[in-house]
């Protein structure tokens, strides 16, 4: 049976909202939210929170659960994830990352990526959306995916909509063709997590500024659709959304 090993990394040092993991929300913090609602699923065999900062380790440790400290100098959480995917390989076949400023994930989500894993040929795993809405269409920081509609598996993923229609108006694309945003959630087999920080970065990667394409450069990503809506908390704006989950 495959062991799936739930990581969610966490830094103190954000730069739009600093020392978010550890802002209330409704009398619990963000990374206490998102450790629990992780917990939840049904397939992660572990949760573990991934962190550079003393206050985070203490404060998971505190509240009952399951903290490791890692490098301080890690660039993305992906590499976060890395290390402590190379510490558990051995025990673990896959390694979820669980963003750690999505207080509110829903568990059944986190499954709905744990199952693409159920084919034992899947490296990489992420989960996507339709978009229907224009501005998000167009939003720089939505990165959109294509993928083949018969393996499931992610052809390219841009900052740009994709696939441009180059004889018909904006407004007019949602209706002429299904786009898809990346949730920003992934798996991957322990294995090849543990080795992916060693990648070099790809001149893709650098000029859309996506890790994801340099993952793409190097294996299989398996898609899974997911109709489960998500709230990221980057901003100030954000946290006043979140009080709506409440």
């Amino acid at each position: 049976m495959t062991k799936i090993l739930g990581i969610i990394p966490s830094r103190y040092g954000s730069q739009r909202l600093r020392g978010k993991a550890l802002i209330d929300i409704g009398g619990k913090t963000m990374v206490q939210r998102v450790f629990e609602q992780a917990s939840k699923s049904k397939k992660l065999d572990k949760v573990i929170v991934a962190t550079d900062d003393e206050r985070i380790f203490t404060h998971v440790k505190e509240f009952g659960g399951e903290a490791v400290m890692t490098s301080e100098h890690h660039p993305t959480g992906t590499d976060r994830c890395a290390e402590v995917a190379l510490r558990f390989q051995e025990e673990y076949d896959v390694c979820i990352n669980i963003q750690g400023d999505e207080p509110f994930i829903n568990p059944d989500q986190i499954d709905e990526l744990a199952k693409l894993f159920d084919e034992p040929d899947t490296q990489i795993g992420t989960l996507v959306s339709r978009i229907s809405d224009y501005d998000e269409l167009f939003d720089y920081k939505e990165a959109k995916v294509i993928f083949n509609s018969k393996t499931m598996e992610a052809m390219y993923i841009s900052r740009s909509p994709i696939p441009y229609y180059k004889d018909k108006i904006k407004p007019q694309w949602l209706q002429l063709h299904p786009y898809y945003k990346n949730l920003g959630i992934y798996g991957f087999q322990a294995k090849i997590l543990a080795s992916i920080s060693t990648l070099p970065m790809s001149a893709l990667e650098i000029a859309e500024g996506l890790e994801q394409v340099r993952w793409l450069e190097h294996y299989r990503i398996k898609v899974g659709v997911s109709k489960i809506s998500t709230l990221s908390i980057d901003t100030a704006d954000d946290l006043k959304k979140a009080t709506q989950y409440l």
